[in-house]
């Protein structure tokens, strides 16, 4: 089980970190990012499952500047503050910079922390896949279902290596962009289909779909054991 700690930011904010300690051998260490929801048991569960596969994890709470400690539902006013926080008042760049600094907290000195990969989900699909795109100090990354990797992020190839998992009937990422995505070819990339809806990894969610969730978590730490993990 793992703790919510502080870390201090690249801006000198402080904000919640949920840290979770490796199982046996340490095979590196993992950046998880958040649905647009917070870290919620949902969230601190796959740390926890990852770091019974042997990886150091940090989740940062990303919206603590401007709602510390937020936690929300799936429906109702809960929804629709986790929607205001992710599209007007936290900014996607800072995400981008909390991120970073988890990378460079588990990457220690001169990289004497092993290799370094990053997951999320939803809005932290988006955020994961933007990082393997920008930052240098990645071994792999995991995306699950993030709207913007088919628009906003098509173009630009990862520096990594890096699978991405979209539900065949997710109605909130047309499968037009999908498909446009993986004629793009990007060289670094995997792009799998499920034949599952949004969500389709929380058991959380209506359209929580466990044979999909469960081949692309084997997925996801196939490549993070293939490049080092």
């Amino acid at each position: 089980m793992g703790e919510m700690i502080r870390m201090t930011m690249d801006d000198g904010a402080e904000i919640a970190v949920y840290h979770a300690q490796p199982e046996g051998e340490r095979r590196g260490g993992l950046v998880l990012i958040q649905e647009i929801f917070g870290v919620t048991d949902h969230i601190r569960e796959l740390c926890d499952e990852y770091a019974a596969a042997g990886y150091e994890v940090l989740a940062p709470a990303l919206f603590d500047r401007e709602h510390p400690g937020f936690e929300s539902d799936y429906s109702g006013p809960q929804f629709e503050r986790a929607v205001e926080l992710a599209r007007q008042l936290h900014p996607f760049e800072q995400s981008l910079k909390d991120a970073q600094t988890c990378i460079d907290a588990l990457k220690g000195a001169n990289g004497s922390g092993g290799p370094v990969f990053i997951t999320g989900y939803c809005y932290g699909g988006s955020v994961a896949w933007r990082m393997a795109q920008t930052s240098p100090d990645l071994a792999a990354a995991s995306c699950y279902y993030g709207s913007l990797v088919p628009t906003q992020f098509a173009e630009q190839a990862p520096q990594c290596a890096t699978i991405a998992h979209f539900g065949r009937f997710d109605a909130g990422i047309p499968m037009e962009g999908v498909e446009a995505l993986i004629t793009r070819e990007h060289p670094t990339a995997q792009i799998f289909v499920y034949e599952a809806g949004h969500g389709f990894n929380s058991d959380r969610r209506k359209d929580y779909h466990e044979p999909s969730a469960e081949l692309a978590r084997e997925r996801t730490l196939m490549l993070f054991r293939a490049c080092g993990g």
